[in-house]
């Protein structure tokens, strides 16, 4: 009764906590449908990543948070809905509401079909491959508390997805993924130095101050 008791008293908090967060006030004050559009938003006013007329994939994107970010950055006026100057494709393995514009894919990118449908999702209409500008990904794996399992599961998704970009990115494309300080993280931050030209770390201010999130942010491919 007491492990109840406990679980309750968390749950509590941290729903008062969340309800009583100026971040969350802001996205629901902004339509945004969670808090970490924020994150991006700062990631892309640090960097100048998203302009209009590109070509963006969204990794991880339920519930939306970043597509919504991303669909209103390639609005001629800012807009959440109407023009949209570009592309956006969304991917998760979670289902997520539409946002007018975005094509979402519900499945697991780990899966070579998700992937095929990804790719097809970014053919044009003469059979060639749209280049992609850049790539975000708010992937993060089912953490199980065991630090060398949860570290390989993140490893995992932050490679697929660097993956990806090196091989979709436009030469001066850019990356940004969500990972974890901890085991594992220097290695990552050595394969995006192999990999870009330019690395930068960055916590955002949305980022809880508790947590051990980062995001990296590679921009220009090497090769």
């Amino acid at each position: 009764m007491k492990v109840k008791t406990q679980s309750k008293k968390v749950n509590k908090a941290w729903l008062n906590q969340h309800v009583n967060d100026p971040w969350v006030k802001l996205a629901q004050k902004e339509g945004y449908r969670a808090r970490a559009a924020f994150k991006l938003k700062e990631i892309d006013e640090t960097f100048r990543l998203i302009r209009p007329g590109q070509c963006v994939v969204d990794l991880g994107c339920a519930p939306g948070a970043w597509s919504q970010y991303l669909r209103r950055r390639l609005s001629p006026d800012g807009a959440a809905s109407g023009a949209l100057n570009g592309a956006i494709i969304a991917l998760d393995l979670l289902p997520m509401e539409p946002i007018e514009g975005v094509h979402f894919i519900q499945g697991d990118f780990r899966e070579e079909s998700v992937l095929q449908s990804l790719e097809a999702a970014l053919t044009l209409p003469d059979g060639t491959t749209r280049a992609v500008d850049t790539v975000v990904s708010d992937m993060a794996p089912n953490l199980s508390g065991v630090e060398n399992v949860d570290a390989a599961r993140i490893t995992h998704l932050v490679e697929l997805a660097l993956d990806f970009a090196q091989n979709h990115l436009k030469p001066d494309g850019a990356l940004v993924v969500k990972l974890f300080h901890g085991s594992g993280y220097s290695e990552l931050v050595q394969r995006f130095r192999q990999a870009f030209k330019v690395v930068k770390p960055l916590k955002p201010k949305a980022s809880r101050d508790k947590s051990s999130e980062t995001f990296l942010i590679g921009i220009g491919l090497k090769h």
